[in-house]
């Protein structure tokens, strides 16, 4: 589904995140990417999270949230380089669960991370996925038919 805000969202689950979530007040850190993984933490009411490849964004979260813990199963997961092999390794492994929310940092940056992220959304195991441009999200949620955003932040 394209949408570029709210109005065009016809899933509660993705309208409340956006609404509630990304177009909340408040700048955290000056790169979007990083702004939108520190607001996804209290939303989703994250405990557990892994940063994967991406030094500036893990420094963050410890700062801003030190009590987190590290551990699996992951309630968020943030990454530079995430493919469906990644995707399947770590659902096949336990470390994700029905309401984990995997962020994926610049799928648009080259042809590369384009197709990557082509093949993540195209995945059945993943049933919601949005695409914010300079960042993206997917989510494994058995109870929600499969459909895809691109949402405009």
């Amino acid at each position: 589904m394209k949408s570029t805000n709210e109005h065009g969202v016809h899933s509660p689950f993705v309208f409340r995140f956006v609404t509630q979530c990304l177009y909340s007040k408040g700048r955290a850190h000056k790169s979007k990417s990083i702004n939108i993984l520190l607001k996804c933490i209290p939303y989703f009411d994250v405990s557990k999270v892994a940063i994967l490849d991406h030094l500036q964004a893990a420094q963050s979260i410890m700062n801003s949230f030190p009590d987190l813990e590290y551990n699996k199963p992951f309630d968020a997961v943030f990454a530079n380089q995430f493919d469906l092999f990644h995707f399947n390794q770590l659902l096949t492994e336990g470390k994700l669960h029905n309401d984990s929310v995997v962020l994926i940092d610049g799928i648009h940056q080259n042809p590369q991370k384009q197709e990557q992220w082509q093949s993540l959304i195209t995945s059945p195991k993943i049933t919601v996925s949005i695409d914010m441009y300079r960042l993206g999200a997917i989510f494994i949620r058995s109870e929600q038919e499969k459909e895809h955003f691109t949402i405009r932040i």
